[in-house]
């Protein structure tokens, strides 16, 4: 593979730097010489010039960095827990679970909140919604999205603020196009 294939790669790997070069907020020296270390491109004498050429362009070729609201309905249920499958019960007195992955279920039982949204949601606004939570220091017990449902499970105390977050991130999730 080439210098520049294996740039662009390195670029697709990590996909803030393919946001920010679509942004075109990346300063390129910059961003050659810590992909020639983390990427380790070029080996020992890596070229952070041809990198950073690479670099401009690959973004040439991307589209335009953009966001897009998403109209969705953001609702917050208290009293909610992660529980596994066999501490549920029978299944018929058990109650009826917001989501459940794997072995695991939220539950309209517990100590935590369950942030509900519904409407135009898919996996690209949950991942902006977990990237925008996590930032703000919000810890993620669960979440999901299936159909038109998007459920995050935060601690007690962090329910009106990730209310917020979630409600913000989804007035700008990234449109997510193919490099």
């Amino acid at each position: 593979m080439s210098l520049a294939a294996d740039t662009r790669d390195a670029a697709r790997a990590r996909p803030f730097v393919l946001d920010a070069l679509r942004a075109g907020v990346l300063n390129h020296s910059a961003a050659a010489a810590w992909l020639a270390a983390e990427a380790d491109l070029g080996g020992d004498d890596a070229d952070t010039d041809a990198i950073a050429t690479a670099l401009r362009r690959f973004r040439e070729e991307l589209p335009p960095y953009a966001t897009a609201e998403r109209d969705a309905s953001v609702s917050m249920r208290s009293g909610v827990g992660v529980v596994e499958d066999d501490a549920r019960g029978d299944g018929e007195s058990a109650a009826e679970p917001l989501l459940s992955v794997g072995g695991a279920a939220v539950v309209p039982e517990g100590r935590d909140t369950a942030i509900v949204a519904t409407g135009d949601v898919d996996a690209g606004a949950l991942a902006t919604v977990l990237r925008r939570l996590g930032v703000s220091g919000v810890d993620v017990a669960a979440a999901g999205v299936a159909g038109a449902a998007l459920v995050i499970v935060v601690g007690r105390r962090d329910g009106a603020t990730a209310v917020r977050v979630v409600e913000d991130a989804l007035a700008t999730v990234p449109t997510e196009e193919r490099a």
